[in-house]
């Protein structure tokens, strides 16, 4: 399927590795032209040789930390002016500490805002004037399946990520006649860098235990998620908008 993204400017962040990566890569391999950050040089010059390896958009990389609202504004800037606009805006963020929500004070909580919602907001707010432009745009929020099935370990994450849902839905109602959709991915358990270092030495066998959990029986993989932020991404989705979408291998079990 041709999702006609040849020729589109997708901003990725926190795509240095990871899911990130994942998106980026699938984007690239459309015909995108794609800008990707990170705050690990080294890490973001690999990903660079990756996502420039899928097809023959340009590609730009530059170290950012989200955090930071100003550098993330900067980061829009040089990458409108770079690539000749932003029609694709993917949000990220990092990971938080676990553990379950009476294990974390106030000053946790308000450090976990800081770092996993405040940056999908920062970032979206100065893409907006360029998403909005041509009556085409798309946004994706990448948060986690906890937005639907708060795990007993992801107790600061589960908070702040929820929030993300309420901005999602805000934006929806006022971008609509604009002709940008906003849209949440909401993966399970991928195997990530992140998810090797949360397990540690033991991380072969707690994924598989894991992974028996699962109804697919397996975990899931970032070129799989990459492949549907994609088709997001596309003309073929253009009718919508609003939605959270879980790719986590039907572990969530609410209907």
């Amino acid at each position: 399927m041709d999702l006609r993204l040849r020729g589109r400017v997708a901003l990725v962040a926190c795509s240095s590795s990871g899911l990130g990566l994942g998106v980026a890569k699938a984007l690239a391999a459309e015909g995108a032209s794609v800008a990707i950050c990170g705050r690990d040089p080294v890490k973001l010059a690999r990903a660079h040789v990756e996502v420039s390896a899928m097809g023959d958009g340009d590609v730009l990389s530059v170290p950012v930390d989200l955090c930071d609202e100003n550098a993330a504004a900067a980061w829009v800037r040089d990458t409108a002016a770079t690539l000749g606009g932003i029609d694709i805006v993917v949000t990220n963020s990092g990971g938080v500490p676990f553990g379950p929500v009476d294990a974390f004070g106030v000053a946790d909580y308000r450090a976990a805002i800081d770092a996993n919602l405040i940056p999908h907001i920062a970032l979206t707010l100065a893409a907006l004037p360029y998403v909005k432009k041509d009556g085409w745009g798309r946004l994706l929020m990448i948060a986690s399946e906890s937005v639907r099935q708060p795990h007993p370990e992801s107790g600061l994450s589960s908070v702040a990520r929820l929030g993300l849902l309420g901005y999602m839905k805000g934006l929806v109602s006022t971008l609509g006649a604009s002709g940008v959709t906003v849209n949440v991915l909401a993966p399970g358990f991928h195997r990530t860098p992140i998810l090797d270092e949360q397990f540690g030495a033991s991380v072969e066998e707690e994924l598989a235990a894991v992974a028996r959990r699962i109804p697919l029986g397996r975990i899931g993989d970032v070129d799989d998620f990459g492949a549907l932020a994609a088709f997001l991404a596309s003309d073929q989705a253009s009718y919508v908008t609003g939605t959270v979408f879980l790719a986590d291998g039907g572990n969530t079990r609410g209907v």
